[in-house]
């Protein structure tokens, strides 16, 4: 489940497109619809697998299920932002088709409000999913349910995208997004790859 997670959330990277003005937006309706809602559908999957790894870590360990209680607020979140950027905004968009040069620049006020709504569970899902792979992989380094290495990695890079948002280094706009999601999915295929290595072992 975690591989295909990580699959369905490149497609998603690969597909999503740039920012751009009101009236591009309009125009790609369909290509921010159809990369949101493979975003959206990624994450029940998503969550079937964060039980797994909770799971193979010990879900009666206090730090992995803590990891877990993280990674469902993440879901959420990551929820939240796929439908106000991806379904509502552009079907708030659909009535403004023929909207005047004028008529546009009067929806932008509520336009930028979406986006700081869109920006806030970008930060909480970011935050969140980060803090639940370091539970996850502080909780492994005890019970070596995965390699020490792996652990390590994930505890490093989860701390470094923290570091990255927190201090503000780079914005939570698409290029943001890539580094988080590039560095989530890295340590997501070598955690589930890891997790079937270990049952095939069993």
């Amino acid at each position: 489940m975690l591989i295909i997670f990580s699959v369905l959330l490149v497609l998603t990277m690969v597909l999503h497109p740039m920012g751009g003005s009101v009236e591009y937006l309009i125009h790609i309706r369909n290509v921010i619809l159809v990369t949101h809602i493979i975003a959206i559908v990624s994450l029940p999957v998503g969550w079937v697998g964060f039980w797994g790894l909770t799971g193979a870590i010990g879900s009666d360990r206090v730090l992995s299920l803590m990891a877990f209680a993280m990674a469902s607020i993440g879901v959420l979140a990551a929820l939240i932002a796929a439908a106000t950027n991806g379904l509502i905004l552009p079907i708030y968009l659909d009535h403004f088709k023929d909207l005047s040069a004028a008529g546009i620049e009067s929806i932008r006020p509520i336009l930028r409000y979406g986006t700081a709504i869109n920006q806030a569970f970008d930060y909480i899902y970011t935050f969140s999913f980060c803090g639940a792979i370091i539970c996850w992989c502080t909780g492994a380094l005890s019970t070596r349910s995965l390699p020490k290495w792996l652990a390590w990695m994930g505890i490093v890079l989860s701390g470094v995208i923290v570091f990255v948002f927190a201090f503000g280094v780079t914005q939570q706009d698409l290029s943001g997004l890539r580094w988080f999601i590039t560095g989530i999915v890295i340590w997501t295929v070598l955690a589930g790859y890891a997790l079937s290595r270990a049952r095939d072992v069993e």
